[in-house]
Protein backbone atom coordinates (compact mmCIF):
# COMPACT_ATOMS: atom_id res chain seq x y z
CA UNK A 1 0.00 0.00 0.00
CA UNK A 2 1.30 3.64 -0.97
CA UNK A 3 2.44 5.69 2.44
CA UNK A 4 0.13 8.31 1.81
CA UNK A 5 -2.81 5.95 1.23
CA UNK A 6 -1.88 4.25 4.52
CA UNK A 7 -2.00 7.65 6.13
CA UNK A 8 -5.30 8.79 4.93
CA UNK A 9 -6.93 5.20 6.10
CA UNK A 10 -5.50 6.04 9.48
CA UNK A 11 -6.85 9.31 9.60
CA UNK A 12 -10.09 7.61 8.47
CA UNK A 13 -9.84 4.98 10.93
CA UNK A 14 -8.68 7.65 14.25
CA UNK A 15 -12.23 9.98 12.79
CA UNK A 16 -14.17 7.31 13.21
CA UNK A 17 -13.18 6.06 16.42
CA UNK A 18 -13.36 9.57 18.17
CA UNK A 19 -17.16 9.43 16.44
CA UNK A 20 -18.00 6.05 18.00
CA UNK A 21 -16.07 7.21 21.31
CA UNK A 22 -18.49 10.84 21.11
CA UNK A 23 -21.51 8.32 20.47
CA UNK A 24 -21.03 5.83 23.40
CA UNK A 25 -20.33 8.59 25.70
CA UNK A 26 -23.73 10.38 24.39
CA UNK A 27 -25.67 6.90 25.67
CA UNK A 28 -23.75 6.56 29.33
CA UNK A 29 -24.26 10.38 30.41
CA UNK A 30 -26.27 13.48 29.71
CA UNK A 31 -23.80 14.66 27.20
CA UNK A 32 -25.54 15.34 23.87
CA UNK A 33 -23.19 15.86 20.75
CA UNK A 34 -23.07 16.78 16.91
CA UNK A 35 -20.83 15.61 14.18
CA UNK A 36 -19.86 17.58 11.47
CA UNK A 37 -18.20 15.26 8.83
CA UNK A 38 -15.90 17.80 6.38
CA UNK A 39 -15.26 17.30 2.99
CA UNK A 40 -11.93 19.21 1.86
CA UNK A 41 -11.92 22.33 3.52
CA UNK A 42 -10.27 24.94 1.89
CA UNK A 43 -9.51 29.05 1.75
CA UNK A 44 -9.16 31.70 3.80
CA UNK A 45 -10.95 34.07 5.66
CA UNK A 46 -11.38 37.51 4.08
CA UNK A 47 -9.55 39.52 5.94
CA UNK A 48 -6.80 37.48 5.25
CA UNK A 49 -5.77 37.17 8.83
CA UNK A 50 -6.52 33.40 9.31
CA UNK A 51 -5.66 31.10 6.16
CA UNK A 52 -3.87 27.38 5.93
CA UNK A 53 -0.10 27.00 6.75
CA UNK A 54 0.94 23.63 6.17
CA UNK A 55 4.18 22.46 7.95
CA UNK A 56 6.65 20.77 5.55
CA UNK A 57 5.14 19.82 1.99
CA UNK A 58 1.34 19.91 1.59
CA UNK A 59 -0.52 17.42 1.82
CA UNK A 60 -3.80 18.17 0.26
CA UNK A 61 -4.42 20.10 -3.06
CA UNK A 62 -5.28 23.50 -2.26
CA UNK A 63 -1.70 24.69 -0.57
CA UNK A 64 0.25 22.90 -3.44
CA UNK A 65 -1.91 24.52 -5.89
CA UNK A 66 -1.28 27.87 -4.28
CA UNK A 67 2.54 27.32 -3.30
CA UNK A 68 3.43 26.77 -7.17
CA UNK A 69 1.61 29.50 -7.95
CA UNK A 70 3.54 31.62 -5.46
CA UNK A 71 6.77 29.89 -7.06
CA UNK A 72 7.84 28.17 -3.52
CA UNK A 73 6.68 24.55 -5.43
CA UNK A 74 8.16 24.11 -8.74
CA UNK A 75 5.00 21.91 -10.11
CA UNK A 76 2.30 20.84 -9.13
CA UNK A 77 1.76 16.76 -10.01
CA UNK A 78 -1.73 15.73 -11.18
CA UNK A 79 -2.12 12.10 -10.45
CA UNK A 80 -3.71 10.28 -13.12
CA UNK A 81 -5.58 11.60 -16.23
CA UNK A 82 -7.36 8.35 -16.83
CA UNK A 83 -10.09 8.43 -13.97
CA UNK A 84 -13.94 8.33 -15.52
CA UNK A 85 -14.54 11.15 -15.16
CA UNK A 86 -14.96 14.82 -17.49
CA UNK A 87 -11.58 15.71 -17.89
CA UNK A 88 -9.67 12.23 -16.71
CA UNK A 89 -8.66 13.64 -13.17
CA UNK A 90 -9.84 12.60 -10.05
CA UNK A 91 -13.05 14.89 -8.67
CA UNK A 92 -13.22 15.75 -4.74
CA UNK A 93 -15.86 18.03 -3.13
CA UNK A 94 -13.84 21.60 -1.33
CA UNK A 95 -15.99 23.12 0.96
CA UNK A 96 -15.31 27.12 1.94
CA UNK A 97 -13.55 27.20 5.61
CA UNK A 98 -16.03 30.46 6.10
CA UNK A 99 -19.18 27.91 5.43
CA UNK A 100 -17.42 25.26 7.49
CA UNK A 101 -17.61 27.94 10.22
CA UNK A 102 -21.20 29.05 9.67
CA UNK A 103 -21.67 25.05 10.11
CA UNK A 104 -20.25 24.62 13.57
CA UNK A 105 -22.17 27.79 14.97
CA UNK A 106 -25.60 26.38 13.46
CA UNK A 107 -24.78 23.05 15.22
CA UNK A 108 -23.92 24.74 18.46
CA UNK A 109 -26.78 26.56 18.50
CA UNK A 110 -28.87 23.21 17.68
CA UNK A 111 -27.45 22.14 20.83
CA UNK A 112 -27.73 24.64 23.03
CA UNK A 113 -31.76 24.98 22.19
CA UNK A 114 -32.03 21.53 22.51
CA UNK A 115 -33.24 20.92 19.05
CA UNK A 116 -31.02 18.20 18.45
CA UNK A 117 -33.68 14.64 17.77
CA UNK A 118 -30.87 12.65 19.29
CA UNK A 119 -28.51 12.54 21.79
CA UNK A 120 -25.75 12.03 18.73
CA UNK A 121 -26.09 13.07 15.70
CA UNK A 122 -24.04 14.03 12.74
CA UNK A 123 -23.78 16.14 9.28
CA UNK A 124 -22.02 15.42 6.28
CA UNK A 125 -20.66 18.98 5.74
CA UNK A 126 -19.36 19.90 1.79
CA UNK A 127 -21.11 21.60 -0.89
CA UNK A 128 -22.59 18.29 -2.22
CA UNK A 129 -20.30 18.52 -5.44
CA UNK A 130 -17.50 17.41 -6.94
CA UNK A 131 -14.84 19.55 -8.65
CA UNK A 132 -11.79 17.30 -10.75
CA UNK A 133 -8.30 18.61 -10.07
CA UNK A 134 -8.05 20.60 -13.45
CA UNK A 135 -11.20 22.49 -12.28
CA UNK A 136 -9.70 23.12 -9.23
CA UNK A 137 -6.63 24.60 -11.46
CA UNK A 138 -8.41 26.19 -14.04
CA UNK A 139 -10.98 28.38 -11.27
CA UNK A 140 -7.42 29.34 -9.09
CA UNK A 141 -6.05 30.29 -12.40
CA UNK A 142 -9.88 32.63 -13.47
CA UNK A 143 -9.88 33.77 -9.65
CA UNK A 144 -6.34 35.20 -9.56
CA UNK A 145 -4.81 35.45 -12.50
CA UNK A 146 -1.91 33.45 -12.05
CA UNK A 147 -0.54 30.38 -13.85
CA UNK A 148 0.15 26.87 -12.36
CA UNK A 149 2.63 24.72 -13.87
CA UNK A 150 1.30 21.46 -13.60
CA UNK A 151 2.57 17.84 -14.70
CA UNK A 152 0.16 14.71 -15.61
CA UNK A 153 1.75 11.62 -13.45
CA UNK A 154 0.82 8.15 -12.73
CA UNK A 155 -2.00 7.83 -10.32
CA UNK A 156 -1.51 6.87 -6.92
CA UNK A 157 -2.66 3.69 -6.06
CA UNK A 158 -5.28 3.47 -3.56
CA UNK A 159 -6.94 7.48 -4.84
CA UNK A 160 -10.82 7.13 -5.22
CA UNK A 161 -12.17 8.58 -8.54
CA UNK A 162 -15.02 10.60 -6.88
CA UNK A 163 -15.78 11.47 -3.54
CA UNK A 164 -18.70 14.42 -2.19
CA UNK A 165 -20.90 15.02 0.40
CA UNK A 166 -24.63 13.94 0.06
CA UNK A 167 -25.58 17.14 2.18
CA UNK A 168 -29.07 17.02 2.49
CA UNK A 169 -29.31 15.64 5.94
CA UNK A 170 -27.37 19.20 6.38
CA UNK A 171 -29.67 21.40 4.28
CA UNK A 172 -32.78 20.03 6.26
CA UNK A 173 -32.20 19.85 9.50
CA UNK A 174 -29.83 22.14 10.24
CA UNK A 175 -31.00 24.43 7.13
CA UNK A 176 -27.39 25.13 6.55
CA UNK A 177 -26.17 25.34 2.32
CA UNK A 178 -22.39 26.17 1.69
CA UNK A 179 -23.14 29.72 -0.46
CA UNK A 180 -19.22 30.16 -1.39
CA UNK A 181 -17.95 28.84 -4.27
CA UNK A 182 -14.76 26.92 -5.69
CA UNK A 183 -13.38 30.57 -7.28
CA UNK A 184 -14.03 32.53 -4.16
CA UNK A 185 -12.30 30.18 -1.97
CA UNK A 186 -9.33 29.97 -4.20
CA UNK A 187 -9.15 33.71 -4.24
CA UNK A 188 -9.12 33.48 -0.92
CA UNK A 189 -6.08 31.22 -0.14
CA UNK A 190 -4.40 33.24 -2.66
CA UNK A 191 -4.76 36.76 -0.74
CA UNK A 192 -3.69 34.38 2.36
CA UNK A 193 -0.54 33.44 0.69
CA UNK A 194 0.12 36.84 -0.77
CA UNK A 195 -0.09 38.12 2.75
CA UNK A 196 2.70 35.99 4.18
CA UNK A 197 4.89 37.55 2.20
Amino acid sequence: MHLQNLQNLLMALQKKMGEIIIEDTTKVTALKAIALRYFNPIGAHETAKIGELPLGVPQNLIPFVVQTAAGIRECLSVFGDDYNTPDGTAVRDYIHVVDLAKAHIIALNRLLKNKNKAKFEFFNIGTGKGSSVLDVINAFEKATNKKVDYKIVDRRPGDVTSAYADTSLANNELGWKAKLGLEEALASSWKWQESLK
